[in-house]
């Protein structure tokens, strides 16, 4: 444990970065997963709904610098298309 006052309150802003962090990151998971979900039903229209849905919520994780933002486009495309390739 650090002896250094301000080190002290870095370790404590550093465990809720990291708490946030790791909800955002979930919660992106969430997103594709509906796609997914969407795509393996075959409905074309509440796929697109959801992959613009994660898109707008990869473009907000890279903004925050949560994820980097060639992740961030590099997760949208695949997203996208997984709901191209539906006939």
């Amino acid at each position: 444990m650090a002896n250094i006052k301000s080190q002290k309150k870095r370790i404590l802003t550093a465990e809720k970065a990291r708490q946030r962090n790791k909800a955002v990151r979930s919660e992106l998971k969430t997103y594709v997963k509906k796609v997914v979900t969407a795509v393996e039903a075959g409905d074309k229209d509440a796929a697109q709904l959801a992959a613009n849905a994660a898109g707008r919520k990869f473009d907000k994780a890279a903004a925050k610098g949560i994820i980097h933002k060639n992740q961030a486009a590099e997760r949208k495309s695949g997203v996208q298309n997984m709901v191209n390739k539906m006939a």
